[in-house]
């Protein structure tokens, strides 16, 4: 059985739906009660990750879990912590852990907005279990943020008009999760014929090209048939955005991301490919796939 927290968010969802698809036992968790939206099969458990206890339940009998952290839990010294997860998923059998992570906390290993993430990092590798760690660069979907001015306006308005970052798409997550989740993956080269190579390894996941947040907006725009204008905001304008709805040192770290990346956040990174087998998807496939949500 496969336990996926998160399971109704924007990673957790697609990726409940591809583990059934693929005929897994699916164990679907969340702090809200089920929608009902789940597909035929997938068991929902209602629990927050705040709480360690909470979770014993579920994990019982449990192969795998993925790991998506939200909330408080992102927070430092806020919810549970990282080891009594981690030792709640191990004494209920689970043997193998896949976090969500981010790529800002190998690129940025000191920043105070990943902090709670990278304690997560050292707890998983510490855990016993068979581990892997996934780190996204930001998500296509972020611009859903923008689709009430884009509906009523044709606008996107944001920072940093003109840096470009490999973003990458949530449905591509979903899917190599999954492969992680469901795969050993071949043998190593002169290793131990079962030897599993996701055990152990970390995978940077990225789009497959750099995009601008203006040409992010000229994407929208094609997949609309309509212009969609770009309003450059200042980085004290973005932050006053950013602060209804995130702790100011998230904030500030996003900010520093999306403003001044280093080399390692402007790289596209082979990895979806390598679990995948085909290309990372593009922003403008996104686009394209989810324009109703800007009509």
């Amino acid at each position: 059985m496969i336990v996926v927290t998160g399971a109704t968010g924007t990673v957790g969802r697609p990726l409940v739906t591809a583990l059934a698809a693929a005929g897994e036992q699916v164990t679907a968790v969340s702090r809200r009660p089920g929608d009902g939206t789940l597909p035929d099969g997938v068991r929902h458990h209602r629990a927050d990750l705040a709480v360690a206890g909470s979770l014993r339940p579920v994990l019982d009998g449990a192969d795998a879990l993925f790991l998506l952290l939200s909330g408080e839990l992102l927070l430092d010294g806020g919810g549970a912590a990282p080891r009594a997860l981690l030792d709640a998923a191990v004494a209920g059998g689970v043997r193998r852990v896949v976090l969500l992570s981010s790529q800002a906390t190998g690129t940025r290993p000191r920043s105070a907005s990943h902090a709670r993430l990278r304690a997560f990092e050292e707890a998983v590798r510490g855990s016993g279990s068979d581990w892997t760690v996934l780190r996204p660069s930001g998500f296509h979907s972020n611009a859903f943020a923008w689709a009430e001015p884009v509906r009523t306006a044709r606008t996107v308005a944001a920072p940093f008009g003109d840096v470009a970052l490999p973003t990458v798409d949530p449905q591509d997550l979903a899917e190599a999760a999954a492969a992680v989740l469901r795969e050993d993956g071949a043998p190593r080269t002169g290793g131990r014929a079962q030897e599993r190579t996701h055990a152990g390894r970390t995978y940077v996941l990225t789009g497959p090209a750099p995009v601008s947040p203006r040409e992010q907006a000229a994407a929208l725009g094609s997949a609309l048939g309509e212009p969609v204008a770009f309003h450059e905001l200042t980085r004290e304008e973005a932050r006053g955005h950013l602060l209804t709805v995130m702790p100011e040192t998230v904030a500030e770290g996003t900010l520093d991301i999306l403003g001044e990346p280093t080399d390692a956040e402007r790289q596209v990174s082979p990895d979806v490919e390598r679990l995948l087998g085909r290309p990372a998807s593009s922003f403008a496939a996104w686009a394209r796939r989810n324009a109703a949500a800007f009509r």
